[in-house]
């Protein structure tokens, strides 16, 4: 069974039809988000942050199946970098999610899940219901949208196609466009859940199985793709898992083998597979360029106009959206006209490293809300 959104996260019904990339619309979508800090009378201290593939909008506070904390309680907070004494903090689960969110495990038409009957999504896609959200809560234009990873995806898509909703753009370790090499890793993780004979062609609610091996499988091979080789050899480096001698066999005899098993076994209890599907696929479509006519700088070019200030990061040790991703997107800006600043900064951690102790990050999120 996919997991449900807990009881504490709200959730808004939307009032019309979402129209979707795909010539569809979808009526009754529901969004699930969390809210920190308190909306000023002047409606203009809200800050959007979107979440990236595998995340929801507990961003900041528990989460409700795994127990553990928000996944950028670090970040989020009273006198914290995005400080919620003076901001209003928005997250809420994308469209096509499994918090809460209508995606492929909510109910359809007939009342029955949606599993691959379920329209295809994209990055765009999940801005329209974010940009539904703000609009029922009565939030014209951000203070900022922040994003990393997917999430720096949707904040890039606001910024080209709703450039009036927001004053700051804050994007981190994210890209304009899909490179072949990501699509390929998503499309073997795809590959994974498909063949697992528990996916059922998608319809498995309700069977009492779900294909939790090939999700397993796909989590494992994602989650390689977020660390770097420095990080992966500091923390486990060839050294056996609880035993003196190698078995020979198949268990997990390193403790890197143990350590992607536990992330495939444990992602299992807190996402659906149908979702990985939705949500990898958008990623795999997107591309600036592509929407804006084959060139990257007119995206931009009413970001421009309408002043809007952006901040790119990167991470030195990030392979899966290195530097040359956020310096196109920079040099695309700044051929736009738009006010941008870029940094690229050191970290070990690889991709992961927008979710982790960085302080240098810490210092460029509270500067770039600061100014």
């Amino acid at each position: 069974m996919a997991p449900k959104a807990s009881p504490e996260s709200p959730w808004l019904e939307l009032p019309a039809p979402l129209p979707l990339d795909c010539g569809q619309a979808l009526e009754g979508v529901r969004i699930a988000y969390e809210t920190y800090g308190a909306l000023n009378a002047a409606r203009d201290n809200a800050i959007l942050v979107c979440h990236a593939t595998t995340g929801d909008q507990y961003l900041a506070s528990t989460h409700p199946i795994t127990g553990k904390p928000g996944w950028w309680s670090r970040t989020v907070g009273p006198g914290k970098p995005i400080d919620t004494d003076r901001f209003h903090v928005i997250c809420a689960n994308v469209l096509g999610g499994c918090m809460g969110t209508t995606g492929p495990a909510s109910p359809g038409p007939d009342g029955q899940p949606w599993a691959l009957r379920f329209p295809g999504i994209t990055i765009r896609d999940m801005v329209r219901g974010h940009l539904a959200l703000l609009d029922a809560l009565g939030i014209g234009r951000l203070y900022a949208v922040v994003g990393g990873s997917m999430g720096g995806m949707q904040a890039l898509s606001l910024a080209a196609n709703w450039p009036e909703r927001t004053e700051r753009v804050l994007v981190i370790a994210a890209t304009a466009a899909m490179p072949a090499q990501n699509i390929a890793f998503q499309e073997v993780g795809r590959q994974a859940i498909m063949a697992d004979p528990d996916w059922q062609h998608g319809a498995y609610y309700g069977t009492g199985k779900a294909p939790d091996a090939g999700l397993s499988v796909a989590r494992m091979t994602a989650h390689i793709t977020y660390l770097s080789e420095a990080s992966m050899h500091e923390k486990f480096g060839r050294r056996l898992q609880d035993r003196a001698e190698k078995s020979f066999g198949f268990d997990a005899d390193y403790q890197v083998e143990s350590y992607l098993r536990h992330q495939g076994a444990t992602f299992t209890g807190r996402f659906d597979a149908n979702a990985y599907l939705y949500l990898t696929k958008a990623m795999s479509y997107f591309d600036l360029t592509e929407e804006h006519g084959g060139k990257l700088a007119p995206a931009f070019a009413g970001a421009a106009r309408s002043g809007a200030r952006f901040c790119l990061v990167s991470f030195d040790s990030d392979w899966l959206y290195p530097t040359v991703e956020s310096r196109r997107i920079a040099h695309a800006l700044n051929a736009a006209g738009a006010a941008v600043s870029f940094v690229e900064l050191s970290a070990p951690f690889g991709h992961d490293s927008f979710l982790l102790d960085v302080p240098a990050l810490d210092r460029v999120v509270a500067g770039f809300l600061d100014r």
